[in-house]
């Protein structure tokens, strides 16, 4: 049973899962969005009347728009016999619209990738902080260096690395991009260019300025990946919002027309029974059949539409015997006994459901759970829906379009252009009175008639007329002026007053538009100054950059929804690869990380070139640098390459920063080179006038060592001759001396060998008293007694001493 909302078409959304996944509540949706779109009510039938009112402002934006309404408007009873005037719109309003549509299109932009997720912050966080340490011990690593030819620096490229915490957060900004931020960029690029996403832009940009919506839907489909597409606000139906954004809407759809072939093409489960009632089915004819004016049985009109509600999401968590815990996904219906061994926990998640029903027809094609939904991974638990639609000026439903402020005034400058026409059909060319019985008066003396004709002929071609002011009966002449101009009528006054209400009108769209004169160049004012003028269009911009916001916010959302399929794309190996193809420019490193694209969260968004006027300010603060030489050329075409203009001009601060401390440190230098070339200069003349001095001084010193020699060699003549007298002496000394040393020596010897003789028989003497005792031999006389040779001693020794 189908539980549904008193105050609401609509089924009610507090029912289980299972119930939302039926047949019958996938129908009774569809027929609440066919009972608010497509039922007459007291505003008439809201699609039909959005339909209407579209048509409208497209036909005025083309110059295409009725012109019955200005029949009505000039002709008397109905009756246009007398008018015979080109009843085609004068195309004021195409020119306003191009104008703002070709200037938005000027406007380029950068798609940038930034992630967001932890991991991602801590790889940024730690770059930065060793860069933030290498600059606050620059001098320390460049000693080190110097001293020991190693690099301690954590970057390994101090000569790369910002000077400042101002130029490393420029730097941040500006050059640090991670691989998997380069990746996706290539991606959202890849498949913007891939689906001709400009062309897409071109037409909601056209319809932002003439609708006052825009609208573009993204989706993903197995055989194309993720596909781009435009979508006619015309054909649109959506919940009440009054979110410029339309970002709180629970539903949103798509009326197509679609043949018969084509619909059994997409459904292919349709029977040919099936078929048949629905050709012979003849529905409600003010919006199933005719609506767009086409007469044709074998198309019918099909409602494609997305639903937002919301699931529970049960799990079991249940506790095993070592204590772990282990969570099984249940139904909506799961619900437990309480228990120690498991509980029950759940959440609550949005899920879009995807129908498409045939107008008219009690007969649903598709109502299913959507595959593939769009989620930010920042907030798992919301959907996107693949319809983006963005008007900037709602109000109440009601949605507000430059087109439409310039419609009243279109017609008036309509009106007047007839007008204006009317008056000059009716204009009377101006003619010329004759006065015949004035020329009859005048005689010209050489014998011809002076006549009209002849009259008229000196007129036209003099400018001369030939009078009489008497007659010839010396009467006063009341035709003495025989030719005179006639004034027609007043048209040029109703032609210049005409004129004047026709600008008065064209001003007034460029009053309630904001796009005046300047910003289109048509009627410059050539005493205004350029400056002047930049003002003016930049006011103009001003006026309509509520529209260029809303075409930057569809392409932004588009490429959000890129950037969240990815992973979808991932996941099919035929995709995958053609994915990888793409990118082939990025290693296997990068396109592994990007495999694991789920676990990231990125923030898209666009970095919008500067205007004409922002740039102009900002060239403007480069050529007075440049004159002032306070950066190189060098830096102003970097300067320039920024398309931030705030990071831009904050470069250019830090350039001129650093030009001045390298000037300062150039100044210093030659001061240091100009003082060592003083010093040098001081020092060559000091070591001139040293040299000079210990010139003079060796020259002194000469002459003074010559005299030292000569003195010294006088005194070594004399040393050598005293000391060969001194050597004479001591040798004639020295032979006296050995003299007496041998004579002495002689003396002593001979001494010591009587000595010697008489202690030997001294011994002999005492050896044989010894014997004589132990032996009890006779006493011997020791006189006359010839000493035997002692043992040792040669034999005749004795003999000699004895002789």
């Amino acid at each position: 049973m189908i539980y549904t909302n008193t105050r609401s078409s609509f089924p009610d959304q507090v029912v289980p899962e299972a119930e939302k996944m039926t047949y019958e509540y996938g129908l009774q949706v569809a027929n609440a969005i066919e009972s608010e779109w497509f039922r007459y009510g007291v505003g008439g039938e809201r699609y039909l009347n959005n339909y209407n009112v579209f048509h409208r402002r497209r036909l005025y934006a083309r110059g295409e728009q009725s012109i019955q309404k200005y029949k009505d408007e000039l002709a008397i009873n109905g009756d246009l016999s007398y008018l015979n005037l080109d009843w085609k719109p004068v195309p004021i309003i195409p020119k306003f619209v191009d104008i703002v549509v070709n200037g938005m299109s000027d406007r380029g932009h950068t798609i940038k990738a930034y992630s967001q997720d932890p991991a991602s912050q801590k790889l940024r966080t730690d770059y930065a902080t060793r860069i933030l340490n290498d600059i606050k011990t620059r001098e320390y690593i460049e000693k080190v260096q110097q001293t020991l030819g190693v690099d301690v620096s954590q970057t390994q490229a101090m000569d790369t690395i910002p000077a400042s915490e101002e130029e490393l957060e420029v730097h941040m900004q500006l050059d640090y991009k991670q691989a998997i931020e380069i990746a996706e960029e290539e991606l959202i690029s890849n498949t913007l260019a891939k689906n001709k996403f400009d062309l897409v832009k071109r037409r909601f940009n056209r319809d932002l300025v003439v609708l006052g919506i825009g609208a573009v839907k993204t989706n993903f489909n197995k055989s194309e990946g993720i596909t781009l597409e435009y979508v006619d606000p015309a054909n649109l139906v959506w919940s009440y919002t009054e979110d410029p954004n339309f970002e709180d809407l629970f539903y949103v759809g798509e009326v197509k027309s679609l043949s018969l072939p084509e619909l059994k093409k997409e459904f292919p489960n349709l029977t040919n029974a099936e078929l048949e009632t629905i050709q012979k089915y003849p529905g409600n004819s003010d919006y199933t059949r005719n609506w767009n004016g086409r007469e044709d049985d074998n198309t019918v009109q099909v409602i494609y539409f997305e639903y937002k509600t919301y699931v529970d999401q049960v799990f079991k968590i249940k506790y095993t015997d070592q204590g772990l815990e282990k969570a099984i996904q249940k139904t909506d219906f799961f619900n437990p006994p309480a228990s120690d061994k498991f509980e029950r926990t759940s959440r609550s998640i949005e899920v879009l459901y995807s129908g498409a029903k045939i107008l008219g027809h009690p007969m649903m094609l598709k109502w299913e759970l959507a595959e593939n939904m769009t989620r930010p991974y920042s907030d798992s638990v919301h959907v996107n829906m693949n319809y983006q639609l963005c008007a900037p000026n709602i109000y109440k439903g009601r949605i507000e379009s430059l087109t439409e402020r310039m419609i009243t005034f279109a017609d008036m400058i309509q009106l007047t252009s007839l007008k204006l026409q009317q008056v000059m059909s009716k204009l009377v060319p101006d003619g010329v009175f004759v006065d015949v019985d004035g020329l009859a008066e005048v005689d010209l003396g050489n014998g011809t008639n002076y006549n009209p004709a002849e009259a008229l002929n000196m007129y036209f071609q003099t400018g001369s007329i030939v009078g009489r002011s008497m007659t010839q009966d010396g009467d006063l002449n009341h035709g003495k002026v025989p030719i005179q101009e006639l004034k027609s009528s007043n048209g040029m006054h109703k032609i210049q007053a005409l004129i004047q209400t026709y600008q008065y009108y064209l001003q007034m769209i460029r009053d309630v538009t904001g796009l005046n004169e300047a910003r289109d160049a048509s009627t410059p004012d050539r005493d205004a100054l350029v400056g002047l003028q930049k003002l003016a269009a930049a006011n103009s911009n001003t006026a309509t950059r509520h529209i260029l916001q809303a075409s930057l916010y569809l392409t932004l959302r588009a490429c959000e929804n890129i950037s969240l399929r990815v992973a979808d794309c991932i996941q099919y190996d035929l995709l995958k690869e053609s994915l990888i193809n793409s990118i082939s420019s990025y290693n296997v490193a990068t396109l592994e990380e990007i495999q694991n694209i789920h676990l990231r969260d990125f923030g898209i968004y666009l970095e919008v070139e500067p205007d004409d006027e922002e740039k102009a300010l900002l060239e403007q603060n480069i050529q007075v640098a440049l004159q002032q030489q306070s950066i190189h050329l060098e830096d102003a075409i970097d300067i320039r390459e920024v398309r931030n203009l705030s990071l831009a001009n904050q470069m250019l601060k830090l350039r001129r920063k650093k030009k001045a401390e390298e000037d300062h440190a150039r100044q210093q230098q030659l001061v240091q080179q100009q003082a060592q070339a003083n010093a040098e200069a001081a020092e060559r003349a000091a070591m001139a006038d040293v040299q000079k001095n210990q010139a003079e001084t060796e020259t002194k010193l000469q002459i003074e060592q010559g005299k030292s020699q000569f003195e010294i060699q006088k005194i070594q003549a004399e040393a050598e001759v005293k000391k060969q007298l001194m050597e004479l002496q001591f040798q004639y000394d020295m032979q006296l001396k050995q003299l007496e040393v041998q004579s002495k020596q002689s003396q002593q010897a001979e001494a010591e060998n009587r000595k010697d003789q008489r202690t030997k028989m001294q011994a002999t003497q005492q050896s044989q008293m010894i014997e004589q005792r132990n032996n009890n031999l006779l006493p011997t006389n020791f006189e006359g007694q010839v000493n035997l040779p002692q043992q040792g001693e040669m034999p005749g020794m004795e003999e000699q001493t004895i002789m």
